[in-house]
């Protein structure tokens, strides 16, 4: 297994757009092995500067950064530049594209991609995250008419951070509903479900991993031992099948690769 490449994730705002592309990029690279750094507001020479040092540090260690930005401040980014790492500019070539194509500068601001100009669309967001922390863990299930789809699945099998996910980058209104050992005896969905067949989208866990997840939560506990996982993954899976429920393995998924699972199944819907 090689070493871990180190990947600086250098933006004038949050950095969280350029991790997303630098993490869409080198997903395509399942041999290598990366760890993530972001250095955000590095909005002036000064951190840029501090940033180059960094990375100088990292290669007299016998280091092979990778530096990922989308700065668009050009005497910012020209010091950036200094760093003895392969950089990857995610704006600059784009930006001029656009420009040429457009027949128009553009206007280069910090964090422009986070401005509010699209209020709607944030006021949605949000508005998702509340709905979905107010209908988390099969609370308020007096709610689930508005939702736009209930994740089902034994606890700790990533319903909540999906449900988080889908707000906050699609603004979906997830609620999600945890399977209980009351669930698997009435052989029938669960009562707050039942109105909302079309809704359901299951979550399934290979049962040693879930073992692991709910050791570390409550360890030597019933509740995390191998025979009662392997227990209630076994009978949600049979619920989901009786019930023609669409699901998803987590075990090995990141948030982002079910989230887009359960778009899918939502737009099919």
């Amino acid at each position: 297994m090689p070493h871990s490449r180190t990947v600086l994730i250098v933006s004038d705002h949050t950095g969280l757009t350029a991790e997303n592309i630098a993490r869409a990029l080198l997903t395509h690279f399942p041999n290598q092995r990366f760890k993530y750094l972001r250095r955000p507001f590095t909005s002036d020479i000064s951190a840029a500067e501090s940033v180059v040092r960094e990375v100088e540090g990292m290669v007299g260690r016998g280091e092979k950064p990778l530096l990922f930005t989308t700065i668009t401040n050009p005497a910012v980014l020209d010091t950036l530049k200094a760093a003895p790492a392969r950089i990857f500019d995610l704006l600059t070539e784009n930006l001029n594209v656009l420009s040429s194509e457009f027949e128009e500068q553009p206007k280069l601001e910090a964090g422009g991609h986070h401005d509010m100009q699209d209020s709607e669309s944030y006021l949605s967001r949000m508005e998702a995250l509340d709905f979905a922390l107010a209908t988390d863990d099969g609370v308020n299930d007096r709610q689930y008419g508005l939702s736009d789809v209930i994740l089902v699945g034994v606890s700790r099998a990533g319903k909540t951070p999906t449900s988080l996910f889908l707000a906050l980058q699609h603004g979906i209104r997830a609620s999600n509903y945890p399977l209980a050992e009351d669930d698997f005896e009435r052989e029938r969905l669960p009562i707050p479900l039942e109105a909302h067949h079309a809704k359901l989208f299951g979550l399934t866990i290979d049962p040693r991993r879930l073992h692991a997840i709910r050791t570390q939560r409550k360890p030597n506990s019933r509740y995390a031992s191998l025979e009662q996982c392997e227990y209630e993954v076994r009978r949600a899976e049979r619920l989901f099948h009786r019930f023609a429920i669409p699901v998803r393995e987590t075990t090995s998924a990141s948030v982002e690769e079910i989230a887009a699972g359960v778009l899918k199944q939502i737009r099919q819907g």
